[in-house]
């Protein structure tokens, strides 16, 4: 074709090194390309990395590996295999390609791995790989031309860049004239492919722009054609709130300003490069991240005209950060000292990522994915920097970022946050001047399995608003298609029968034995566990009571009153079957328990000091706090230092000498530990901790692991998998089988089982926020208040109007905290008068009602 003009208009897309290493990836390639250039009616420039793993083989020879020979032997036999994969002769296209290749092995320069010589090992990637895909594209009939990106990119000299950033991990220019543009349109193929993460040096030869070059050298193109946009083709399906393989729940982020792309690239998004997005930022040009096998994804669109929505977008971890702690008094009111220091960094060529300073100490971080940190560079430098001042190198350690819009505003959301950094050594916390980021560096072997806590801990405090639709969108286990899907709710079934109850007054709670015997059922099914209790103080309806006995559950309670509510509610309940765990009761709690002859739990020795004649040769349960709690929220953690419950570890050893002077036998051990956890890890060292104090007493029989099993309360989580718990606890029943195992759950039997009925009162508008008010509040249903629990909340008089509208949904209680749930959608045609459901609400609902107010409590009704 002939040359275009200049404001032909440019699209650049950019393909990775998965994206070239397969004959079908090179199609894609082609149509892409094609359908890009149609749609935009000018041109399209493809830019290639090397095949999948290929950079990394030509790092080794660069470095001087002693298998050098062997590995270009390698490189030059894959290059032909995958020729003749696509159809091609390999002698006739690679000849002269892979000629050079070995010719560098014999270089004059390779003996002293010069530089330059290094740069031109790295290059080969990108020149075979342009060079087969180029030969593939046209032997399909397609108008495609190759030319090569060192002659239109120009490396720069930075001031104060070392020789091997100049010539390994470049910067280029990023502006260019009519002129220029001119010349590259002059090319006369519509459709042209060239190299990623190549260059020309200032002095001659090739440079090569580091990690992630390949996307800098599509975003330079894209800045210097002036490009409708640019796109990178990867293998993901764009920027993510997480990493998604370590964090299945992360959600794509699909709109983002330039800024927090930056700053996510910047602290660990390895989708990314963050050099790559200064190029289109300067320039005004979109730029899109996508999935070569998911075209059909939206992928991440990043501009200027995004919305700013504050919140965090994303939680990262960068491994291998090398903190620098300088201490000296010298310091303290010195002119002049930092800049003493930062001098020295200079001159050993070292980039200062994080600071963190006091009156007598300056802590900082070296990246070493921009940095050459070798054992050898930091030596020099504490050498150097000893001279002035006390050094300390403290690594490996890892850096954990949280990144978005209004990070200072968003501080008292991170309660949860800083308290699980609060069980870390903290090493160094930085926020950024610019309001985008808060990082904690800590040991690395500690960051092991923090992010996917941190990330539920960032949606659960709304710090994290995966409710913005314009920003976040599906998980990446949704999109692999790994969910277990929620199985409809019961109410949905029988929605009739809800609206007559409905119509016989609110606020009432509602109860589905079926769905209790199912869960007592799935629980029975769990063959790793022994003895199974149900914990009553979730929900003592006797009707759920006797349900759950039928089924063969124990009933374990809490108070003298909850004993004898059992009693009552089951006629001939054997005391065997109840057992009693208080916590700070009177002691006539304990007598009482004792003489009702049921199974009875202590925590602590005061007890057995103060009345031993309660205790004298009895046969007792001992709840251990194992030093470590877990949970879904801060209030439902009952292990550690702060929680009241459970007897300190540490004096297990007097415990068992006040029992023995009483002739009190230790049957049984008991841990709880918190509620809602889900790994398999927290029960494994819950019962090896058990199991080394129960072989010391040695007169256990019975190791009970508490409850707490989450429940699935919003629409897309998922259920327990308690296929999964169960084997976990098999695997861990074989490393200590003399004990039988005992659990206690509560709202797993009976939170789904319950919903709450009541009556929306008002529907109002103030200041763009529309609240739907209910004749139910807070002294109903108390959780949101005291937990931030979610609910899911539906209109039944209007189930399936398709138009809604986001609602907080609030009480008549008069308190700043009587909200159900804010941003709810229900139908925008929600009216005073409708039925309201609030779903998933069987368990610590009813129970923990007041009349607060002077508000009735709800009434209770049962659906057999």
């Amino acid at each position: 074709m002939p040359s275009s003009p200049i404001g032909t208009p440019w699209v650049v897309l950019k393909f990775g090194g998965t994206s070239v290493s397969q004959r079908h990836r090179w199609d894609t390639i082609g149509q892409l390309a094609g359908k890009r250039a149609e749609e935009c009616g000018g041109r399209v420039l493809v830019v290639v990395s090397a095949l999948s793993g290929v950079t990394n083989e030509l790092t080794a020879i660069a470095g001087g590996a002693d298998d050098a020979g062997a590995r270009v032997d390698a490189l030059v036999e894959r290059h032909r295999a995958f020729a003749r994969e696509l159809g091609l002769e390999p002698d006739a296209v690679l000849g002269g390609r892979l000629a050079a290749l070995r010719a560098l092995l014999d270089d004059a320069r390779a003996p002293g791995r010069r530089l330059d010589w290094q740069a031109e090992v790295l290059a080969q990637g990108e020149l075979l790989s342009s060079t087969l895909g180029v030969a593939y594209l046209r032997a399909q009939g397609l108008d495609f031309g190759w030319t090569d990106a060192r002659d239109w990119l120009d490396a720069i000299e930075l001031p104060n860049q070392s020789d091997w950033g100049r010539r390994l991990s470049a910067s280029c220019r990023r502006e260019a004239d009519d002129d220029w543009r001119a010349r590259f349109a002059a090319q006369p193929s519509r459709l042209l492919l060239t190299q990623g993460f190549i260059a020309r040096h200032p002095g001659g030869g090739t440079a090569v722009l580091g990690r992630g070059g390949s996307d800098t050298s599509a975003a330079l193109f894209g800045g210097l054609l002036r490009a409708r946009r640019v796109e990178i083709w990867t293998d993901v399906p764009g920027m993510f709130t997480a990493n998604p393989r370590e964090v299945p729940d992360a959600r794509l982020l699909t709109r983002l300003d330039y800024a927090e792309a930056q700053e996510i690239a910047t602290t660990g998004a390895k989708v990314l490069h963050p050099r790559s997005l200064g190029p289109c930022r300067v320039s005004g040009v979109p730029m899109a991240i996508l999935d070569t096998t998911r075209p059909e994804l939206p992928g991440t669109r990043i501009d200027a005209d995004a919305a700013h929505v504050p919140g965090v977008k994303a939680i990262s971890r960068r491994n291998g950060i090398v903190l620098v702690s300088m201490e000296t008094v010298g310091m303290w009111q010195s002119v002049g000292f930092l800049a003493d220091i930062f001098e020295r960094f200079r001159r050993h060529g070292l980039s200062v990522d994080l600071i963190g300073s006091a009156e007598t100490n300056v802590t900082v971080s070296l990246d070493p994915s921009e940095n050459l940190v070798s054992t050898d560079v930091l030596a020099r430098l504490s050498e150097d920097l000893a001279q002035v001042c006390r050094v300390k190198v403290i690594a490996p350690c890892a850096a954990i970022t949280l990144v978005g819009l209004g990070m200072r505003s968003l501080l008292h959301k991170l309660s949860d946050v800083w308290a699980t950094f609060g069980r870390e050594r903290v090493h160094l916390i930085s926020q950024s001047s610019n309001d985008l980021n808060l990082t904690f560096v800590i040991d690395e072997a500690d960051a092991d399995g923090l992010l996917p806590v941190l990330h539920a801990e960032l949606i659960d405090s709304g710090a994290m608003p995966v409710y913005e639709t314009g920003v976040f969108g599906p998980r990446w286990k949704d999109i692999l298609g790994t969910v277990r899907p929620r199985p409809d709710p019961w109410w949905r079934g029988e929605r009739e029968r809800l609206l007559a109850l409905a119509a016989d007054g609110t606020p009432r709670y509602v109860y589905h034995l079926p769905t209790v015997r199912t869960r007592a059922r799935q629980l029975l099914g769990v063959e790793s566990v022994d003895r199974r209790y149900y914990a009553i103080k979730a929900n003592p309806h006797p009707a759920i009571l006797r349900a759950l006995v039928a089924e063969g559950f124990g009933l374990e309670c809490v108070s003298l009153a909850e004993v004898g509510h059992v009693f009552a509610s089951v006629p001939g309940l054997d005391p065997a079957r109840v057992l009693f765990t208080p916590s700070f009761a009177p002691v006539d709690e304990y007598a009482g328990a004792f003489e009702r002859g049921v199974t009875v739990t202590v925590d602590n020795c005061e007890l057995l000091q103060r009345w031993p004649d309660v205790f004298r040769g009895r046969g007792v349960w001992l709840r251990i706090d194992l030093g470590f709690g877990d949970g879904h929220h801060e209030k439902v953690t009952t292990g550690g230092k702060a929680s009241k419950f459970g007897l300190a570890a540490s004096r297990v050893e007097e415990f068992e000498a006040l029992a023995r002077a009483l002739d009190v036998r230790i049957t049984g051990l008991h841990a709880h530990l918190g509620s809602g956890v889900e790994t398999r890890e927290h029960w494994r060292e819950m019962v090896d901790a058990m199991a080394g104090f129960a072989r010391r007493i040695g007169t256990v029989e019975v190791l009970d692991i508490g409850g707490g099993l989450p429940v699935p309360y919003a629409a897309d989580d998922e259920p327990f998998d308690l296929e999964d718990w169960g084997a976990g606890l098999a695997d861990v029943r074989k490393v200590h089988p003399g004990f039988e195992l005992a659990i206690e759950p509560g709202r797993f039997l009976v939170a789904e089982a319950g919903v709450l009925l009541a009556r929306c009162s008002q529907v109002v508008e103030k200041d763009g926020v529309h609240r739907v008010g209910l004749d139910a509040g807070m002294n109903a249903l108390i959780r949101p208040a005291l937990y931030d629990a979610w609910h899911d909340i539906v209109n039944l008089d209007r189930i399936g109007d398709g138009q809604l509208r986001d609602f907080d949904v609030v009480g008549p209680i008069c308190e700043s905290s009587d909200v159900f749930g804010r941003r709810v959608k229900l139908p925008a045609a929600t009216a005073p008068g409708d039925a309201m459901l609030v779903a998933d609400t069987g368990a610590y609902g009813h129970v923990m009602a007041s009349t607060y107010n002077l508000r009735s409590l709800p009434v209770e009704d049962i659906i057999e």
